[in-house]
């Protein structure tokens, strides 16, 4: 098959997977107090109450912190890599960069970590093929794919 019409073909199984995915529905509002009869006056209005104070707006300069990223962990990074992102990184179907292969890896490793982490969770279409987001297995978490990405990019360097 080519890949011209390998491409299209995997890229309709991939959106089309996607479209299982559940989202998350605003909460429930409540519904609006029926309006007092035109008999009565409406009472005044209570005064608006201060906005509760949460620990991080109390504590501003905590607040303003980045938080540290977890250290890449190598060997859930080579286990969900085997699960999920061997089916095309082990062979470079649709275009994915082979692992171990540092022409493939190097230029998108030059982009940085923040790139290669969104795009592998985000799913991106690029000049040389497709990620589907989050390697097409929605149950993964974000952290679980940047270790994949991580192991990934490390097999290259």
């Amino acid at each position: 098959m080519t890949l011209r019409i390998m491409l299209p073909a995997l890229l309709a199984v991939f959106v089309l997977a996607a479209c299982g995915k559940k989202e998350e529905s605003a909460p429930a509002q409540a519904p609006a107090p029926a309006p007092a009869p035109a008999s009565t006056p409406a009472p005044a209005p209570a005064p608006a109450a201060e906005p509760a104070k949460t620990e991080e707006a109390s504590k501003p300069e905590e607040a303003a912190k980045p938080v540290a990223a977890a250290p890449a962990d190598p060997a859930r990074g080579e286990k969900v890599f085997k699960q999920t992102c061997a089916t095309c990184h082990q062979t470079g179907l649709a275009g994915a960069p082979k692992i171990g292969d540092k022409a493939d890896w190097g230029p998108r490793i030059a982009k940085g970590a923040d790139t290669l982490h969104t795009h592998a969770i985000k799913g991106f279409i690029g000049s040389k093929g497709v990620m589907p987001p989050k390697g097409g297995n929605p149950s993964l978490s974000d952290d679980d794919v940047k270790a994949a990405v991580d192991y990934m990019a490390g097999k290259a360097g």
